[in-house]
């Protein structure tokens, strides 16, 4: 059975789930045993490659790594949160490009999916996002629109007037990282219509924000910082958020350990990252009450 903490461990009632981009060199089924060993409630899967640079696994379908991933969920008793990336593009065809990994998340026991805005077109992209909301209905999924500033959805602002001109049943994801280097305040988070957000992904960086594209979209995704070891004011945003919601802790740590040692070296990296974002949630459920904090 697994070692995690379960609802009750976490500050608040909040799951606590172990992001792939943690420790993106492992498996599907490998971050299950991880994110298990080092405690977590849950998992993201990345069902597809974000980048050409990454692994690519046989995640689509009920391939053996699903099959022994879906196992070792049931083994453990962790939830998936979340799965991963889907990206919305002007070519984009919502059935036929995600049907398949939509029904393999749901095999899986996914609730939220997570998608990126990668076409200038907004109204384009709101309509699309509808169409994808209808189908992943389907499949008991809900998708959640996640703000980058190196894409065409850049903040918190741009996601907002997505979700209100889609008019369907989906979420705005945010990325500490992301709402930072958009510059967006507790202000504005604590001011969108509450179900919107569903979960949320923290981290940190340095004060010092990157002076150009490609610089930032290095540091997002692979020179992130562990929560509390920066200096993005988590504390004001996550008193910002609902309360209740999961917590996936996105913050890549990558070893030189060799292939043999990939799976120690991962664990001790995702029990840091827990840790540490366990350390932040705390002093935010601590922190004195602030009118950010919305009910509604």
């Amino acid at each position: 059975m697994s070692t995690s903490t379960g609802l009750a461990g976490l500050g608040g009632g909040r799951l606590l789930s172990l992001a792939p981009l943690t420790v993106l060199e492992l498996d599907p089924a490998e971050l299950v045993a991880c994110a298990a060993s080092a405690g977590y409630d849950a998992v993201g899967l990345r069902l597809i490659p974000a980048t050409a640079q990454e692994p690519v696994w046989p995640t689509v379908g009920r391939t053996p790594l699903i099959l022994e991933t879906k196992r070792r969920l049931d083994d453990s008793g962790l939830r998936v949160v979340d799965i991963e990336v889907l990206r919305l593009r002007a070519q984009t065809r919502v059935r036929a490009d995600f049907e398949a990994v939509l029904e393999t998340g749901a095999y899986l026991g996914a609730s939220e999916i997570l998608v990126t805005g990668n076409d200038p077109d907004h109204g384009r992209t709101a309509d699309n996002l509808a169409e994808l909301a209808l189908l992943a209905a389907d499949f008991g999924l809900t998708p959640n629109l996640e703000p980058m500033p190196w894409t065409e959805v850049k903040d918190l602002r741009e996601g907002a007037a997505i979700l209100s001109a889609c008019q369907a049943d989906v979420g705005l994801l945010v990325d500490a990282i992301h709402y930072d280097r958009a510059m967006n305040t507790p202000a504005e988070l604590a001011g969108l219509p509450r179900h919107w957000i569903r979960y949320a992904q923290i981290c940190d960086a340095p004060a010092q924000r990157p002076g150009t594209v490609a610089e930032m979209m290095r540091q997002g995704r692979s020179a992130r910082l562990l929560p509390g070891a920066g200096a993005i004011d988590l504390i004001a945003m996550l008193r910002a958020l609902p309360t209740g919601i999961p917590i996936s802790v996105e913050a890549p740590l990558r070893s030189a350990a060799p292939a043999t040692l990939r799976a120690a070296a991962a664990a001790r990296a995702a029990r840091a990252a827990a840790r540490a974002a366990r350390a932040v949630l705390a002093q935010a459920d601590d922190a004195p009450w602030s009118p950010l904090e919305r009910t509604a």
